[in-house]
């Protein structure tokens, strides 16, 4: 198992240095970006960590020639660019299904946050209707009236 990942990784590349040193620098660069990110709080911590996994997942791509080979032999696939797109596939799907978890979440509490602010903007109301009217508001007249009756009962 490990004589073939060796070789993989002794060959030569059929693209030359150039496009690696791009590749490098490209996810490099995009890993600082998820970091600044992050620093700038315009990505939660919960989401970050996920971008920067899948970062260094691409610049240890980028940088070592034969992962892609080793990843490829690892999952019996001929044609390690097929890999590529497998595991970029898949990622796709995990992040898909992650923020569908986050997006259910987030309108479960939109929902209850708008049932909520309708009950206190019917409250309102119904304190400024009774305010405008010169009237006492039902409930706060009711204990009122219930503390001034018993304590006039009593006297």
């Amino acid at each position: 198992m490990i004589a073939p990942l060796l070789a993989i990784g002794s060959s030569e590349s059929v693209l030359g240095k150039k496009p690696q040193i791009l590749a490098v620098i490209a996810t490099v660069l995009f890993l600082i970006f998820v970091i600044e990110l992050v620093r700038r709080r315009r990505l939660v911590e919960r989401y970050a960590l996920l971008w920067i996994a899948a970062s260094i997942v691409l610049v240890i791509f980028a940088a070592w020639e034969g992962a892609l080979d080793a990843v490829a032999n690892a999952l019996g696939i001929i044609s390690p660019p097929n890999a590529l797109f497998l595991m970029g596939l898949g990622t796709v799907f995990v992040l898909a299904l992650n923020f569908s978890v986050a997006i259910s979440r987030l309108s479960e509490e939109t929902k209850i946050l708008a049932q909520e602010v309708a009950r206190l903007d019917r409250e309102q109301r119904r304190i400024r209707k009774g305010a405008l009217s010169g009237e006492e508001d039902v409930v706060i007249g009711a204990v009122e009236s219930s503390v001034t009756n018993g304590s006039a009962e009593e006297s």
